[in-house]
């Protein structure tokens, strides 16, 4: 895979616009009721890295983070302002955030995971660029300490336990996290007259799946 463990800075992913993309493939029938289908298990993610600039300091960051990509060739990571942790984004991070696994009595590898939820329905999404330093974890309610009972892979999310808990003992992380992605263009383009009058780049930034 092709991918750089370095985050589009922060301060310019804020004011972003984005948000995830579904596809759904629906067939309209002769008695007018419809089949709806999607090829997709998860959704992809879209951004506007433009929105974020400025200022032509702003843009110049921008230029040397993608030339450092060399365009589409590199993916690297991005903070989603609106959706970066596994509570709310006005909550502290707690080791009882989610729950990713139940215990068999045997497994000790489980991949770090968010819910979502409305009414009876959820998602269940994979996350795989957790944050270095902020991922905690818990069994049965009672927090793990890193480096003792716990390893994790920050390029994976994937969290090791030096046990197998038992059989239905609750699995619960609380993290930070980053989204994968890659910018959907070869070409920016920008200019000081333009963006003096109050215009950004536009600067398509798109979810990889790793």
């Amino acid at each position: 895979m092709q991918f750089h463990e370095v985050r589009f800075p922060a301060n310019l992913s804020f004011g972003a616009v984005g948000g995830p993309e579904r596809r759904t493939e629906i067939v309209a029938l002769v008695n007018g009721h419809e089949e709806r289908n999607t090829p997709w298990a998860h959704s992809r993610r879209h951004y506007d890295a433009g929105m974020g600039m400025r200022s032509l300091d702003d843009v110049e960051v921008l230029i040397g983070f993608f030339e450092a990509r060399q365009g589409q060739m590199y993916g690297f990571r991005w903070k989603d302002w609106a959706d970066f942790k596994s509570c709310l984004p006005s909550a502290k991070v707690a080791y009882g955030d989610q729950v990713i696994a139940v215990g068999d009595g045997e497994s000790r590898v489980f991949q770090l995971m968010k819910h979502y939820r409305s009414g009876g329905a959820g998602y269940a999404r994979p996350i795989k660029k957790p944050v270095q330093g902020t991922v905690r974890l818990g069994v049965e309610g009672d927090e793990l300490q890193e480096g003792i009972h716990y390893e994790v892979d920050v390029t994976t999310g994937i969290v090791t336990l030096s046990f197998a808990p038992n059989a239905g003992d609750e699995i619960t992380a609380g993290y930070e996290f980053d989204v994968p992605v890659r910018f959907d263009t070869d070409r920016i383009r920008s200019s000081v007259a333009s963006f003096q009058a109050g215009e950004v780049p536009d600067v398509p930034v798109i979810e990889v799946r790793v």
